[in-house]
């Protein structure tokens, strides 16, 4: 099957099961890294970065990033639209059965299951990303990048110590980024 309409199929399977919003579309993106290489997992870091600091949604912004990294501009738009249109979908669907939805027992009791779940999923993805961030991975092992880690517990400190609002602190992350070349 040509890659692009791979990548359609991963970005439509993730729009439709990635349940909680857009970082729960991270596991599938991390997914398409392994089993298919089109990005690496420190590309990810990256795109995550970029994702959260940028307007709009993380999943749109990263499936966007993706398409247009692998296929140009219409890759890029035609990755968003695999990605929005089941949710696009669903919420049309379930807008015209929303009575009954709210109603049913077994629904609410499936969508209890599937919150602690996706929990779970955020948080492995979380902790890989924080393990790619201030870790480089080579060699099946994590060795330890210093500026890195330098900035994380500075930042972490300001943050928790002296309250600095998370907008500040994205700011002078992406400001000693371009200073120390990280």
């Amino acid at each position: 099957m040509p890659n692009f309409v791979v990548m359609l199929i991963e970005f439509f399977k993730a729009g439709l099961f990635a349940i909680g919003g857009g970082l729960a579309t991270i596991p599938f993106l991390k997914e398409m890294a392994i089993k298919y290489g089109w990005f690496d997992l420190s590309q990810l870091t990256a795109m995550i970065a970029i994702s959260e600091s940028t307007p709009g949604p993380i999943g749109v912004n990263m499936a966007t990033y993706v398409g247009y990294h692998m296929h140009g501009f219409f890759g890029g738009i035609c990755s968003t639209l695999a990605l929005v249109i089941p949710s696009v979908i669903i919420v049309c669907v379930i807008s015209k059965v929303i009575g009954y939805v709210k109603s049913n027992l077994i629904i609410q009791q499936i969508f209890t299951g599937i919150r602690p779940l996706v929990v779970g999923l955020i948080l492995s993805t979380c902790f890989d990303v924080f393990l790619t961030t201030l870790f480089q991975y080579e060699n099946q092992m994590y060795t330890p990048n210093a500026s890195i880690i330098i900035i994380f517990i500075v930042g972490l400190f300001a943050y928790r110590k002296y309250k600095i609002h998370p907008i500040v602190l994205i700011i002078l992350g992406g400001l000693s980024g371009i200073i120390f070349k990280l």
